[in-house]
């Protein structure tokens, strides 16, 4: 008998790390940047409230939901980086360049 796959919580996010080939699932609450480092991947910080830009990562794929105070309006709207430590997502995955 085959699995089903169950649907996710509201507010959870997938996101795939490319270099590390790790996919991780992070909770409601829960930063990026803490789901990251629970899965043994080193990651840059400072301030961990999105306004000094030292977690700045590269999007892969998805839409990245900013919460900063870093980059500008264009570049949130680009989508091409984002603060890991405070930003979510819009889409239900994102794949990340860690």
């Amino acid at each position: 008998m085959a699995s089903e796959e169950q649907p996710l919580p509201d507010g959870t996010i997938i996101v795939e790390l490319a270099r590390s080939g790790i996919v991780l699932t992070v909770s409601p609450g829960q930063s990026i940047l803490d789901a990251v480092r629970e899965a043994g991947i080193a990651a840059s910080s400072s301030c961990e409230q999105g306004t000094c830009g030292a977690c700045a990562t590269e999007v892969l794929e998805g839409t990245p939901d900013h919460f900063d105070a870093v980059l500008s309006p264009q570049e949130k709207r680009e989508g091409k980086v984002m603060m890991i430590c405070c930003s979510g997502a819009l889409t239900d995955r994102l794949v990340l360049d860690l």
